[in-house]
């Protein structure tokens, strides 16, 4: 019976009549708004919305790997920290379902024997060691600190976070995939921007009403949920988006302004010069009311990265932006005390900067005690020491010992490495130059960010892990799809 009125209203709907087609469309209208209506008096509107995106989503990613991969973008920029409102030992987050459906999906396919290829590339030797120290040096942690269930979960995502990479390189084959997932970087940069900038300028009551509502998905709420310089509610708030952490979203804001950039004077952007300028301008503007020092030089020193490789106009527009910072501080409050902070900062006066000096002391006595292999990622052995400072490098060093730290060091060179000459091969490709100089910049203001924060490699921060990764495989792609391109040409004109 049920199947027939499905085909009685299948008919309707393409019916040539007019009035057929009417009623067929109220009545599909109807029936979602009752559906939509139930959901909301039962769920509440936020994970109503929640449940719509995560069908439809899922949905899609289940298409291909590649969708997995857009929708792990998507959901490590927009959507971070969601959760599932159940738990089934831990509560499975949105990030951890979209990568086990990305890899899933890519599994299936060398299962179903519709996939033979796996592309390994001359990195993958490199990641896979850092991949065997970090789970060699988590297995020997393990003597002096039993992991609890949260530990397991978080280190395995930190895992699947790094081996997106090989996902990446075996799913992005030619340009058009590749153009994909930079669009999806770029639009999932700027709705975070966004979102940041709507929290940071909307009264703080209504931002509270926000997250209090999204704390049946997983997030913080109340008026604890604000971050501000020195932990101060009378001081400056600063943006946090929906990332919780002010520095995470300013890493965040290194990652897609500094890869959007070079869209903004590329001859052919990904989208309209329009939007580009629009979407680089929120993340710069996201960026400044983080109030993040270290993410601020990170992104500068990714922005001349590209000036110095190819757009000059790009190092221009930074001097440009730089002078009129500093004119503003003679008229607008709001940046005379930003640029006090920064000031503060370099002379090592404010509280954060000396806590974080502390932290350097610390991790480095805990270096000298452990220094090959380090002591793990649940907990140091010696009670007067504990893991964890304001430096990627240095937790790494915590963690994975010396060693781990140099596998990592030579992966990154290794890397840039094969970017920079990837980009002599690409000249008769502007919107594939765009791409790899955004890579480039940014990947350079994250590891000169790293310095100063530790995002890339904390286990509270998986989706920045995965999208360190999927960013390493979409250049390592990239270079290979230039040179492919070049050496294409180099046929064509013999």
């Amino acid at each position: 019976m049920i199947h027939a009125y499905l085909n009685r209203f299948r008919a309707q709907l393409v019916s040539p009549d007019p009035r057929q087609q009417r009623q067929a469309i109220l009545g599909l209208l109807l029936v979602a708004g009752l559906i939509a209506g139930f959901f909301v008096g039962m769920l509440g509107p936020i994970l109503t919305l929640a449940l719509v995106v995560g069908v439809v989503g899922g949905a899609v990613v289940l298409r291909s790997p590649l969708w997995g991969l857009v929708g792990v973008i998507f959901i490590a920029t927009l959507l971070p920290f969601g959760a599932m409102p159940f738990k089934i030992i831990f509560t499975p987050s949105f990030l951890d379902l979209a990568i086990l459906a990305a890899f899933g999906v890519w599994a299936l396919a060398y299962a179903l024997a519709r996939e033979t290829r796996f592309q390994f590339s001359s990195l993958g030797g490199f990641v896979l060691l850092f991949l065997f120290l970090a789970a060699f040096s988590f297995a020997m942690g393990l003597q002096h600190a039993r992991p609890t269930p949260n530990n397991l979960r978080q280190f395995m995502e930190m895992i699947l976070g790094i081996a997106l990479f090989f996902v990446v390189i075996n799913v992005v084959r030619d340009e058009d995939a590749l153009f994909l997932l930079a669009r999806a970087l770029i639009l999932g940069g700027a709705g975070a921007a966004f979102l940041g900038i709507l929290f940071y300028v909307l009264p703080r009551e209504a931002t509270v009403w926000v997250l209090d509502h999204m704390t049946r998905i997983g997030y913080p709420g109340g008026f604890g949920a604000l971050r501000f310089v020195e932990d101060d509610p009378n001081g400056i708030m600063r943006a946090i988006g929906t990332s919780i952490d002010p520095n995470v979203f300013g890493g965040l804001l290194i990652l897609v302004g500094v890869f959007t950039l070079p869209q903004v004077v590329s001859q052919q952007p990904l989208f309209p010069r329009g939007w580009m300028v629009a979407f680089a301008a929120m993340d710069g503007v996201a960026l400044l009311l983080t109030i993040s020092r270290g993410s601020m030089l990170g992104f500068l020193i990714g922005l001349m990265a590209i000036g110095v490789m190819r757009y000059r106009k790009l190092l221009m527009w930074g001097v440009l932006g730089g002078a009129l910072l500093v004119l503003s501080m003679l008229f607008v409050p709001f940046t005379q005390q930003y640029m006090q902070h920064f000031i503060e900062g370099l002379q090592l006066q404010d509280r954060a900067t000396q806590m974080r000096l502390g932290e350097y002391k610390d991790a480095l006595t805990l270096i000298t005690r452990h220094p090959v292999l380090g002591v793990g990622f649940t907990a140091a052995p010696e009670i007067d020491l504990y893991i964890g400072v304001s430096s990627l490098y240095l937790l790494m060093a915590e963690e994975m010992g010396l060693v781990g730290l140099a596998a990592f060091l030579l992966t990154m060179v290794m890397f840039l490495n094969i970017l920079i000459n990837g980009l002599r091969h690409v000249h008769q490709d502007p919107r594939l130059e765009a791409i790899m100089l955004g890579i480039l910049g940014a990947m350079t203001g994250l590891l000169a960010a790293g310095f100063l924060d530790h995002y890339l490699f904390n286990l509270a921060y998986p989706h920045m892990t995965a999208l360190l990764w999927i960013t390493v495989g979409m250049g390592v792609s990239a270079a290979q799809y230039a040179r492919r391109l070049e050496y294409a040409v180099l046929i064509t004109d013999n």
